[in-house]
């Protein structure tokens, strides 16, 4: 007898929460799997699940709750800014911290209309660069990434999404310097976890995220004092840089930049719990 959507999702509730795992996603799995919008997935409940459909569904609920591989990983994609972008192994997935960098960063740039080029230092998916340019599609964008493998998925996402933003490999600001570019806004959320929290982490984040896009040395501040250094050849002077931070990074990167820009104006902006969680720098205030 096949089991109903109700029956696979209770299942898959009970399984997960006897595994610790949160509930909600068993729904968000289901929803995959089927192939339905949220809407159509309730008022199908009843409706039976074909034998494929719901081996595979319980394939993928059984890895989750027992290795902790993010549903991203299983799904191919996460939801950013309103949009749809493809994750695999090889990148980072997008959190809602960095989302706020996005609205944080585009409220900077309409108040300074001549910001219109703008590089995307550790780009990974392309979050960054791909939604600045499809928010304000007059910005001029680059996105960088020392991994090829992430730049290929920056590129897949790019070309799906219809952004226009120049793909380079790069060891943070490195190509830049060397082929003398320079760009008004410096946009990026580097690794910054230091390798002594490693055991801290979730094995979600731990056992899955690529280390290369989660760690620093350090002490996690590596990313900042590298960027930092190549912004003072790559950052033109009436520029900005915005960093998404670790909570407890916020004087650390500060004192960073002050010391390398002691003109410029350094503001530190708070995530919607409250958190330091982002770091601006101006040098036309």
């Amino acid at each position: 007898m096949k089991p109903t959507i109700q029956e696979a999702l209770n299942w898959a509730s009970l399984f997960l929460k006897q595994h610790k795992r949160e509930e909600k996603v068993g729904e968000i799995l289901l929803i995959h799997v089927l192939g339905l919008s949220r809407l159509d997935f309730l008022m199908q409940l009843q409706d039976p699940m074909q034998p494929d459909q719901y081996e595979t569904f319980k394939q993928m609920v059984e890895s989750h709750a027992t290795t902790g591989i993010p549903l991203q990983h299983l799904t191919g994609e996460e939801q950013f800014y309103g949009r749809t972008f493809t994750v695999t192994k090889d990148t980072l997935i997008p959190r809602q911290e960095t989302e706020e960098l996005i609205y944080y960063l585009l409220e900077d740039l309409n108040k300074r209309p001549h910001l219109t080029d703008v590089v995307d230092v550790g780009t990974g998916t392309g979050v960054l660069g791909i939604t600045l340019k499809l928010e304000r599609p007059h910005l001029n964008v680059s996105a960088v990434d020392i991994s090829d493998a992430a730049l290929s998925v920056a590129k897949t996402n790019a070309e799906a999404l219809g952004a226009e933003v120049t793909m380079e490999s790069s060891d943070f600001l490195s190509t830049l310097i060397e082929t003398g570019q320079q760009v008004d806004v410096i946009v990026s959320n580097p690794p910054y976890i230091p390798y002594s929290d490693l055991d801290s982490l979730s094995d979600t984040v731990r056992n899955f995220d690529p280390h290369l896009a989660l760690f620093s040395e350090e002490d996690g501040l590596y990313s900042y004092r590298t960027i930092i250094a190549g912004a003072k050849q790559v950052l033109r002077p009436h520029g900005l840089l915005a960093f998404e931070i670790g909570y407890n990074q916020n004087e650390a990167v500060t004192a960073l930049i002050k010391r390398a820009f002691p003109d410029a104006t350094v503001e530190t902006k708070q995530d919607m719990f409250g958190r330091d969680r982002m770091v601006f720098m101006y040098q036309d205030v």
